[in-house]
C-alpha cells in the first residue's frame, strides 16, 4: 500500500498529542503544595512512567491478570510513594492524582493539526488508554476524535499485541494497509509497520523534559515524518 491508499490515521495519544509529563507534574504539585508538601515532581513522575508501563507489558505476557490503566497507574504510583517515603497522601490525593491521566493537555499543535487533518482522514485514538479515560479527555480538551479505539474494545490487548493494530484495521472497515498509526515513538510504528500498517513518526522533542535528547531519526520503516502535527497537515493537503 502506498500514502495515496491511507484512509484512516490512528493516533498513539500519551505523549504523541498530549503532554503526558508536564499535565501531570502540574496535577501533582497542586495537590502537594495545598498540603504544604515539597516533593520533586518531576522525579516522581520519571518513576511513575516506566512503573506503570512494567505492569502493562505485565498484562500482555500473561503475568498480571487483564486491568486498565486505572488500576495499572494506581497500583504504580502507590508502588512509587511507597520507595520515596511519601505518606502525606489520602485516598483521595491519590484518586485525584491518578484521575489526571484523564485530563492530559494536548501540546499546542495537537487541536490544530487534528482538525486540518479530519478533513483529509478519519481521525481515531490507538492507544493504551482505555474507552473511558480517552473519552474523558478528549470531552476535557476539544480533542477532535471522529472514534475512539481502546484496549477495552479490542479485545483487552495493550500495544504492542498484534491484536491492537489489526483489531483497529476491522473495526474501521478497512485494510490494515489503509490505516496509518501517527507516534512520537518508534517501537509503537515498528509494530504497526510488523503488521501491515503505514507509519508517520512525529517526535515530541519535550516528552520527556527539557534537556532530554530524543532520537529523531529516520528509519525504513517509516513512511512519513514530520516535525508536529501541524506540519504533517501541511505535508498531506
Amino acid at each position: 500500500m502506498a500514502l495515496a491508499d491511507v484512509k484512516a490515521l490512528t493516533f498513539d495519544v500519551f505523549g504523541t498529542v498530549v503532554d503526558l509529563r508536564g499535565s501531570i507534574i502540574r496535577e501533582g504539585k497542586a495537590i502537594s503544595e495545598s498540603k504544604g508538601l515539597n516533593i520533586n515532581w518531576e522525579d516522581l513522575f520519571d518513576r511513575w512512567r516506566p512503573a506503570y508501563g512494567k505492569r502493562v507489558e505485565q498484562v500482555s505476557s500473561g503475568e498480571l491478570p487483564w486491568a486498565n490503566l486505572d488500576v495499572l497507574h494506581l497500583e504504580a504510583l502507590e508502588e512509587v510513594l511507597a520507595e520515596l517515603g511519601i505518606t502525606e497522601f489520602t485516598e483521595h490525593d491519590k484518586h485525584v492524582l491518578n484521575m489526571g491521566w484523564h485530563r492530559l493537555t494536548p501540546w499546542p499543535d495537537s487541536i490544530p493539526g487534528l482538525t486540518r487533518l479530519r478533513k483529509l482522514y478519519i481521525l481515531a485514538t490507538l492507544s493504551n488508554g482505555h474507552f473511558a479515560l480517552l473519552t474523558n479527555m478528549a470531552k476535557h480538551s476539544d480533542i477532535p476524535w471522529d472514534c475512539i479505539l481502546a484496549p477495552d474494545i479490542l479485545g483487552n490487548h495493550y500495544k504492542p499485541e498484534p491484536e491492537v493494530y489489526h483489531g483497529a484495521a476491522r473495526l474501521l472497515d478497512l485494510n490494515i494497509g489503509e490505516v496509518m498509526m501517527v507516534a512520537a515513538h518508534k517501537p509503537d510504528l515498528k509494530a504497526a509497520h510488523d503488521q501491515g500498517m503505514m507509519t508517520a513518526f512525529v517526535p515530541k522533542p519535550l516528552e520527556y523534559g527539557p534537556g532530554v535528547e530524543i532520537d529523531t531519526t529516520g528509519e525504513p520503516w517509516l513512511d512519513f515524518m514530520a516535525t508536529d502535527l501541524e506540519d504533517m497537515a501541511s505535508q498531506l493537503e
